[in-house]
């Protein structure tokens, strides 16, 4: 009996092999020449859809909650004479007003928006268009710097969309925010940290 149930034992695990295995042989014997004997393999490879934003802080392929703030001191003597100001020297993960933007994704063309939910406010009434915060491009290591939605208030600025190749979109850049000091405006500390419509949203989309 313990015999039998060794030999059933084993003939169930060599019955299972070739399942487990999903491969294939073939033997050949004879006397003329040549011989030939063939094996096939199949493979399969599965991909998921992607799509993937940064904005100053980011961490590749994964989410990242830092968020940015890029602060801006007017000079007493500068207020509102038309010269363009940078940003502090701690604004922007790549400092002094510069961020790091990227966008990459897989399944065809990917617009780009930024949205605001009105004009930066001080808390007492007095606002700043957010017409005077300008997001100038330069090359980081794509062939051509992703563009930059214009900021408007409360209102979705869409760029045209980006054009994929073989439904790739891997573009980034380097965005530069100034501020550009228009025009004489009452004294405070106009937006913050998400207070006084101080936050912008840039939204990635792709079918």
């Amino acid at each position: 009996m313990r015999l039998l149930s060794k030999t059933v034992l084993i003939a169930a695990v060599l019955a299972g092999v070739p399942m487990l295995a999903q491969a294939e042989s073939t033997f050949t014997t004879g006397a003329g020449t040549p011989l030939t004997a063939s094996a096939r393999v199949d493979f399969q490879i599965t991909i998921p859809k992607i799509l993937f934003l940064q904005v100053g802080t980011g961490t590749a392929y994964a989410a990242n909650a830092a968020i940015n703030q890029i602060a801006f001191t007017v000079p007493a003597a500068s207020v509102g004479n038309g010269t363009a100001v940078a940003a502090t020297p701690a604004s922007g993960d790549l400092l002094n007003g510069v961020v790091t933007a990227k966008v990459l994704g897989n399944n065809g063309d990917v617009t780009l928006s930024s949205t605001t939910l009105g004009a930066l406010g001080n808390g007492s009434g007095d606002t700043i268009s957010y017409s005077q915060i300008t997001t100038t491009p330069a090359v980081l290591s794509s062939a051509a710097a992703l563009p930059a939605p214009a900021l408007a208030d409360a209102a979705t600025t869409t760029l045209p969309a980006l054009t994929a190749v073989n439904k790739i979109v891997n573009r980034d850049a380097r965005w530069t925010y100034s501020y550009l000091n228009g025009g004489v405006v009452a004294p405070g500390t106009y937006g913050g940290v998400n207070t006084n419509n101080s936050r912008v949203t840039y939204t990635a989309s792709m079918p």
